[in-house]
């Protein structure tokens, strides 16, 4: 049975090329979906179609998606720059550039279509700055975003954290509304995850911090751990679920809240 409800479906993957993004373009394929990819990088996966993208370039968005035309049942934003690039580069792309193909792809969204985000547990804060996140997620332009970060440089810091703390609360947001044209639209909150974006990760952050985010577990997840949350949320399983930032990591959070994840690490970071 096709408990899914991926065959024949017309999907989009952007950030095919590696880590978690191509997991799901992979998993999509192995269910039957007709699958068009959308990266920086050209993908090795056999594709229905692959369209090289940079999503810092909101003209280039909109070419690749109009590109790609047609009946889109789902769509997955998988792309995302780690913090050791530069912090509005990766606002645009982990942000602006996440929404901007979302906006795009909507015109092509009719009813029991749905969208998948990949937040990050680095945006478990998100709840104690909602003045400012409510202001940056107001900004319906991708000009008008990216104009707020160069005006707001000091909270836009690193980018990374202030990014996946936007994509949960846009997720939440765009949810109330898009659910009345029968589109629901969800994220993913992954611990860290062994990727290739690891590397960076490493390079920046001391380990005790990043062995903080996978207690209780005690391990990293695979990218293919990921993705199987990421296919449930877009999937005919999960038609009642809509504005979910959904944690996948290995239980942090739930030991954040019950006081059983040791966080002393965090605190000189803080």
């Amino acid at each position: 049975m096709d408990f899914l409800g991926y065959k024949s479906k017309r999907v989009i993957v952007s950030g095919c090329f590696s880590g978690m993004g191509e997991a799901t373009a992979r998993l999509l394929l192995g269910l039957g979906a007709e699958v068009h990819g959308l990266d920086y990088k050209p993908t090795a996966l056999e594709l229905a179609s692959f369209t090289q993208v940079d999503l810092r370039d909101p003209a280039a968005i909109d070419a690749a998606v109009a590109g790609i035309g047609g009946r889109v049942d789902a769509l997955f934003n998988c792309a995302g720059l780690p913090q050791t690039s530069p912090p509005l580069d990766v606002m645009k792309v982990n942000y602006a550039g996440t929404r901007r193909v979302t906006e795009q792809v909507l015109p092509l969204m009719s009813e029991g279509g749905a969208i998948a985000s990949i937040s990050s547990t680095a945006g478990m804060g998100w709840s104690r700055k909602m003045p400012v996140l409510m202001e940056l997620v107001q900004k319906k332009s991708y000009e008008d975003t990216m104009q707020w970060c160069e005006d707001n440089l000091e909270t836009v810091n690193e980018g990374y954290t202030l990014s996946k703390e936007a994509i949960i609360v846009w997720t939440m947001m765009a949810s109330a509304q898009l659910i009345k044209r029968g589109i629901r639209i969800n994220c993913t909150l992954p611990g860290p995850t062994q990727t290739p974006m690891m590397n960076h990760f490493e390079s920046r952050t001391q380990a005790s911090v990043l062995n903080t985010f996978i207690q209780p577990i005690d391990r990293r997840s695979t990218p293919e751990e990921q993705a199987g949350p990421l296919v449930f949320l877009n999937s005919d399983a999960a038609t009642y679920t809509n504005g979910v930032a959904l944690p996948v990591d290995g239980g942090f959070l739930g030991g954040v809240a019950t006081g059983q994840v040791d966080l002393s690490a965090l605190m000189p970071a803080a």
